[in-house]
């Protein structure tokens, strides 16, 4: 019996997204034109990777490299759930396929959390800039661990890098900037990126992004324009997107805020108790 949930999220670098369960399905030898990036959440599964015996448990990170073959089978009667990323083939590069064949799993548990934290981004309805962000901290983090060279985030600060990019995001807060786009528009890393912005302005770019497009909406709702209209002018994916981010910012609904207007001052007051 099997339990499998499988699509493609809008964000560069990634190819797929699966998340599954399985009990007595065998994988047969096969080979990804990607990267395999693995968590196991419950069980354990045996494979072989170029004719050598591996495990992965709920401890490990385990990331296979494109055209190398390998398998895939339950460690247990009980089966596994495992969630998986799929990356595209240039995101790690060729020169390291030779050290993930040798070394396929580590453990750590900080780049366990941020690889959570990124599957729970990329569920329908997240956030674009933010799944970005989060997957190129992931990206840095395995290229160390690949690369032999796991090191804490550089502390500098670089101001006019963080500036430029609020500037950027000002400019387009309804359409929205992305990281790659924005990272190579300025010459550095993504990384650098969220970091610079980070320390400059006291929260990522994703966030940053967020609250200008609540104030936007706002401002289209106190002025008129249908709730059902303000999501997509203001830059969300859809409408529940937007009182998603309305309701944790504001503890109300767009509707409801509109209609606090309408009322005008005297019922002002009672616009955060309005479901």
């Amino acid at each position: 019996m099997a339990e499998v949930t499988a699509w493609r999220p809008d964000v560069p670098g990634l190819t797929e997204v699966l998340h599954a369960h399985f009990t007595d399905h065998v994988y047969p030898a096969h080979t990804h034109q990607a990267w395999t990036l693995l968590l196991v959440d419950d069980g354990a599964v045996a494979y072989d990777l170029d004719r050598h015996r591996h495990g992965a448990t709920r401890g490990l990170v385990t990331l296979l490299p494109p055209g190398v073959p390998h398998d895939g089978r339950s460690s247990s009667p009980a089966g596994f759930h495992k969630r998986v990323l799929y990356l595209e083939p240039d995101t790690l590069g060729a020169g390291r396929v030779g050290t993930a064949v040798d070394r396929p799993a580590v453990e750590d548990p900080a780049l366990r959390v941020r690889l959570s934290a990124l599957h729970a981004t990329l569920r329908p309805g997240g956030d674009a800039l933010e799944a970005e962000s989060r997957l190129g901290f992931v990206l840095e983090r395995l290229a160390q661990h690949l690369d032999g060279a796991v090191a804490a985030a550089p502390d500098v600060r670089e101001d006019a890098l963080a500036d430029r990019v609020r500037d950027l995001i000002d400019a387009r807060v309804a359409e929205g900037v992305s990281l790659t786009e924005t990272a190579e528009t300025l010459g550095v890393h993504p990384t650098s990126v969220v970091r610079a912005f980070t320390r400059r302005h006291g929260l990522p770019p994703h966030r940053y992004l967020t609250g200008r497009r609540i104030d936007l909406a706002r401002r289209l709702l106190l002025a008129g324009m249908p709730a059902a209209e303000v999501a997509a002018a203001a830059g969300f994916a859809d409408q529940s997107h937007l009182t998603r981010h309305f309701r944790r910012m504001l503890d109300t609904t767009p509707g409801a805020y509109a209609r606090s207007a309408a009322a005008g001052p005297a019922r002002s007051s009672v616009v955060g108790t309005a479901r």
